[in-house]
């Protein structure tokens, strides 16, 4: 219901994950089990040796997180029907830490080099809607503050970087948040602002 075509959605890898609590399995039995698990595909009842294991992301729109070589490095999903947590990520672990990521820098960064600017928005929906709309130079924080380490990712890439978050209360948190990160990295040459959305 959000309007997103098919090439957006191709652009991003976009896919859904059933409610099925064992439908990778088919996949998983060709591949080593503890990988997928380490990997945060899958999840276990307990630190049992024979606990069972069951598919992390059900019922979920699925939003792959890339690093900045293109590879998949984890996944957020999305519930559709208002159940909790309504986004979900994968764990930390070898391939994803999510204070070193920005969800579609892959995807944006030749848009921000060309632009000559970022902009930082809060979620996975935020960017892809952003990209729908004809505006590619837009990167996610993964449903974390701002961190140094993502700040230093677009510092690489542009001087100019535009936080814009929701006017609410949690909004205005997560920008303060990003102040208190982006400040010691500020310089004359750099351009830092926030923007607000009703």
């Amino acid at each position: 219901g959000r309007g997103i075509s098919g090439a957006t959605a191709g652009r991003y890898g976009l896919g859904f994950a059933r409610r099925e609590w064992q439908d990778l399995r088919p996949v998983i039995e060709r591949h080593d089990e503890a990988t997928a698990l380490a990997s945060g595909l899958l999840a276990q009842s307990s630190d049992e040796p024979n606990a069972r294991r069951y598919d992390r992301f059900r019922g979920r729109v699925m939003f792959p997180i890339r690093d900045r070589d293109g590879n998949v490095a984890g996944f957020g999903g999305r519930v559709l029907d208002g159940t909790d947590p309504k986004y979900m990520n994968s764990p930390e672990g070898p391939t994803f830490r999510k204070r070193e990521m920005l969800y579609g820098l892959y995807e944006a960064e030749a848009a921000i080099a060309a632009a000559g600017f970022a902009l930082v928005v809060e979620g996975y929906m935020d960017v892809v809607s952003l990209s729908e709309a004809g505006f590619s130079a837009a990167v996610g924080t993964l449903g974390t503050a701002c961190t140094a380490e993502q700040i230093g990712l677009l510092l690489a890439i542009t001087s100019d970087i535009i936080f814009c978050f929701d006017g609410d209360a949690a909004g205005r948190r997560a920008a303060a948040r990003a102040l208190e990160n982006v400040l010691p990295l500020a310089t004359a040459d750099r351009s830092i602002r926030f923007v607000f959305l009703p």
